[in-house]
């Protein structure tokens, strides 16, 4: 169908030339300093319910308020440029004071633009686990910032309980789902 409109190229040891690459990344990581995101990846959130903007089977509500619930927040689109090391924040709080593990599920879709975790193509790739034992404080709202650096060969993950100014044990899992 395509022959005598264009010439493919196929070139000789593709592998040998990944190979280099990889081998000089291992030499000197600083060498990639800009990586294009493969996936958009997020978490699901509670938001305030938009009459309007958001679906009416996907309201809860709490204690009086209307909450959205399924939200996609993106924390890196796909095709996106990641710079090496860069980061996002977000802050996150235990249901319950006594809580000792905040486990989060981590969203990707090959798609651009998500609305919610739901949508067609979205699939739980991953768990973000807070082990906030040992940070409790006598503060009514407890405050978890959660650093993921994103740009490497993996995801890493860093927290901090902001009301005490402790490390928060964090990790990601992408294996177990």
């Amino acid at each position: 169908m395509l022959q005598g409109r264009c010439r493919i190229i196929i070139p000789h040891d593709v592998g040998l030339t990944i190979l280099k690459g990889a081998v000089l990344f291992g030499l000197d990581p600083s060498i990639i300093k800009v990586r294009r995101s493969p996936l958009t990846y997020g978490v699901g959130v509670l938001n305030r319910y938009v009459e309007g903007k958001h679906p009416p089977d996907k309201m809860l509500v709490k204690d009086g308020t209307r909450w959205c619930t399924d939200v996609f927040d993106t924390f890196i689109a796909s095709d996106q440029s990641v710079a090496l090391g860069e980061t996002v924040k977000r802050s996150y709080t235990p249901a319950k004071p006594s809580q000792q593990i905040i486990v989060i599920h981590i969203y990707c879709s090959e798609r651009e633009q998500v609305g919610f975790i739901s949508d067609a193509g979205v699939r739980k790739c991953g768990t973000l686990r807070l082990d906030v034992s040992g940070t409790e404080s006598p503060a009514a709202r407890r405050e978890i910032q959660t650093l993921m650096q994103f740009g490497d060969t993996e995801i890493r993950a860093m927290a901090v309980d902001v009301a005490t100014s402790r490390t928060v044990k964090a990790s990601i899992d992408f294996l177990g789902q």
